[in-house]
């Protein structure tokens, strides 16, 4: 009846207040992410099979083109996540955001480098199908999430420039 409420319920609120919160960032970033993934797919397969007899250019050389691909689709997601994702905060300095966002993909780039590297050359799959799993499911997979809580916590770092309603998330575009 007149019970107060416990303290965990306190707490449930505020995690899924902050949940409805970066609910609408994360759906942003999801689709500038798939962005990337369909422009990172797209040339890393070009580069290893597009040719005669689906032999591509660096076909004998699955990282560089992983690398090179995913190269490709970071320069994609940084301007979707910057004038998109996150254009509801103030922005930083490009002089400091853009050396610490490409730092950050480095660090991604080797997450899924590795695990290609490591079903590529330590397991011996060679496949098509076991390349792009393991460089574009898993690796990627991984360095999403590394990207998406670095992202938040050391590149686009300033103050939202609207404040926001917790129960609708960012504010619309203008």
């Amino acid at each position: 009846m007149g019970a107060a409420m416990p303290a965990e319920t306190s707490s449930l609120d505020k995690m899924i207040g902050r949940v409805r919160h970066l609910g609408p960032e994360a759906i942003k970033f999801g689709i500038v992410g798939l962005t990337g993934v369909a422009v990172q797919v797209m040339v890393f397969n070009l580069l290893r099979y597009a040719g005669p007899g689906y032999v591509g250019v660096l076909e004998d050389r699955p990282i560089t083109a992983q690398v090179l691909a995913i190269g490709v689709a970071t320069v994609v997601t940084y301007l979707g996540n910057r004038y998109w994702t996150y254009h509801h905060r103030e922005k930083g300095k490009v002089s400091r955001e853009l050396p610490v966002f490409v730092i950050l993909n480095g660090i991604a780039i080797a997450i899924g480098a590795a695990c290609l590297a490591i079903s590529h050359y330590l397991l011996g799959l060679t496949s098509p199908l076991a390349d792009n799993l393991s460089g574009n499911v898993i690796g990627l997979g991984l360095g999403t999430l590394f990207r998406f809580w670095s992202y938040r916590r050391f590149v686009f770092t300033g103050r939202t420039a609207v404040p926001e309603d917790p129960a609708s998330g960012p504010p619309a575009s203008r």
